[in-house]
């Protein structure tokens, strides 16, 4: 079976939701890479959280990986890396989710 996409992948991780805004962890700009390696059927997401003290970090990033695991059974090895750089900032939302936070 063919790996999936980063895009096909991204969709999938919009089932992560940050508990605290109920917005998804791609909406909320998060992941800022996805990489696979179609040779050793794995997949590496760099992603960050919108504060390092994020009392939520640890839940987001297992819901993150069970998420793949469930969706591309096929992958192999799942990478979940936090990484802070660049640091997150309300910016890297997107639009919908501006709205629904009130940023302007």
């Amino acid at each position: 079976m063919p790996m999936p996409t980063a895009e096909e992948i991204k969709e999938a991780l919009k089932a992560v939701k940050d508990p605290e805004l109920h917005i998804d962890v791609v909406n909320l700009g998060l992941i800022y890479d996805i990489r696979i390696d179609e040779e050793k059927q794995s997949v590496d997401v760099d992603m960050t959280l919108t504060a390092p003290g994020c009392p939520a970090g640890p839940q987001i990033l297992t819901d993150a990986y069970y998420t793949i695991q469930r969706n591309f059974p096929d992958i192999r090895d799942i990478n979940i890396n936090l990484v802070w750089t660049p640091f997150w900032n309300p910016e890297m939302m997107s639009e919908e989710a501006k709205e629904m936070l009130g940023y302007f």
